[in-house]
Formats: structure tokens, C-alpha cells, sequence
């Protein structure tokens, strides 16, 4: 068995109450880790928690309802949450929307293109932010965040979600470059290919991957992605944008 170092190290979650960001939670807390996660909506952030602590009866779970959009309400519910825990060591920032699917570039509104951007690039950003304080003064502190293969390839009708990831990718290189150097806090994101969760069936009007032509990621594969990037055995790994789409990059559309 590999020991990732993960045990009582703490972690803050935004978009912790479902999807990726709930079996993120899932896999650090079976390493031993502490978690905290951050959802907007209280009701969903109290059925989340009530799951992780049947599932976990001996962890250390706590919860904090906040906005990854509004700066003075993601900072609020980082700050609970590292009080709560005595402090963070690591960021997990799940926390997106995919905004309108089948969409055409000039069907995409100027309200409907920033609020997509809001949420996943300056919402990124703003966790990233409120956590520092705390990272700082962590034990080998990281942050993973969840991108998308939409940061290198592109879809017809996805507009602003492909801009959004694409901007992931590159604020993921900027924030390694500006916070490993001084404060030895590494940045990487995990980039999956489609994944089974509910904003992805609700995005692509299906209730179920079952049938799909297409490989498709478990929300588990993906949180195994963020452990590992999260463990300090992967401390040499820093401004990374790690692929995780069964290989779909590298294939060519070639007709021959």
C-alpha cells in the first residue's frame, strides 16, 4: 500500500457537495485527510455533509455555504472552514457551470458568456485568493484545479465554456509560476474528458451515459487524479494541466 502523506492534512472543496467535488472529498478523507467543503446552496451542502459523515464516522467534516462569484461570500466560508480545521493545506477547486450547450456563437448573450466566466475563471480565482492566507502557513500546500479537455480542444455550441476552461489552463501555469517560487504552493488541474455527473447529463439533456458511443470518467477517476496531484510524493509536479479523456487529444481527424 503507498502511503500519498494525505493523513490529517486539510483540504477546503469548493463545489464539495456533489460530482467531482464530493468524491474528491470521499477520496482525501479515505487517506486520512480533513475536509471542509463549500456548496451554494445550504440544503445541498447539508444532505453532502450528512453523506460523508455516515460514510466517514470518523472523520474530521466540516461545511460552509458559499459563493465561489462573490468575493466577500467565498472568502467568508474559507475562513470558517480553516478555523474549523486549525488551518488548510490544500485548495480543491470543483466548483463550475457549464452555461447553455448547443448554443450558437451569435445565440450566446453577453449576460449568459460572463456568468459562465464568473463562476469557473474568477470563482477559480477567488478560492484561490481566500485560501492563500491559510496555504501559506500549510504543510506542503497544493492546489488542484478541475478543468476540462475544453481547455485544448473544442465542441460546436460550447462557446463560453470552452473559453472558460481554456482560461483554466493558462491561470493554472500563472498561479504555479506566482506561488510555488516564494511560498512553495504547487498548481495543477486535472482536465477530463466528459464525466458522469449531474451537470453533465443535465448539460447534454440525458439521464443516463449508459448508452453512450463515447468512453465517459467516473467522478472516482477524476478524484484519484486530485489525490495524486494533492499527495507531496507529486511535488515535483507544478503548473501542470493534466488530460484525463482516455487518450482523445492525441487522436487525429485526419480522413485517411
Amino acid at each position: 500500500m503507498v502511503d500519498l502523506g494525505l493523513k490529517d492534512r486539510r483540504f477546503v472543496i469548493t463545489g464539495g457537495t456533489s460530482g467531482i467535488g464530493l468524491a474528491a472529498a470521499e477520496a482525501l478523507l479515505e487517506e486520512g485527510a480533513a475536509v471542509g467543503i463549500v456548496g451554494r446552496s445550504p440544503q445541498r451542502l447539508a444532505d453532502a455533509l450528512a453523506q460523508l459523515r455516515v460514510g466517514f464516522p470518523q472523520g474530521r467534516i466540516v461545511g460552509a455555504a458559499g459563493d465561489v462569484a462573490s468575493e466577500d461570500s467565498i472568502t467568508a466560508a474559507v475562513a470558517q472552514i480553516a478555523h474549523d480545521l486549525g488551518g488548510l493545506d490544500g485548495l480543491v477547486s470543483s466548483a463550475g457551470v457549464a452555461g447553455s450547450f448547443g448554443a450558437a456563437p451569435h445565440e450566446v448573450t453577453a449576460a449568459d458568456f460572463l456568468e459562465v466566466q464568473q463562476v469557473n475563471v474568477l470563482g477559480t480565482y477567488l478560492a484561490v485568493k481566500s485560501s492563500l492566507p491559510f496555504l501559506k502557513q500549510g504543510a506542503d500546500p497544493s492546489i488542484t484545479i478541475i478543468g476540462s479537455d475544453s481547455g485544448f480542444v473544442a465542441a460546436p455550441g460550447m462557446l463560453a465554456y470552452n473559453a472558460s476552461k481554456g482560461a483554466i489552463v493558462q491561470l493554472t501555469r500563472a498561479l504555479s509560476v506566482e506561488l510555488h517560487e516564494p511560498f512553495g504552493i504547487r498548481v495543477n488541474s486535472v482536465c477530463p474528458s466528459i464525466v458522469d455527473t449531474p451537470m453533465s447529463r443535465d448539460g447534454m439533456g440525458v439521464e443516463s451515459f449508459a448508452d453512450a458511443d463515447f468512453p465517459v470518467c467516473s467522478p472516482e477517476d477524476i478524484a484519484w487524479l486530485v489525490v495524486s496531484l494533492s499527495s507531496p510524493r507529486s511535488r515535483t509536479v507544478n503548473g501542470a494541466s493534466l488530460l484525463s479523456d482516455f487518450g482523445y487529444h492525441a487522436r487525429s481527424s485526419f480522413p485517411a
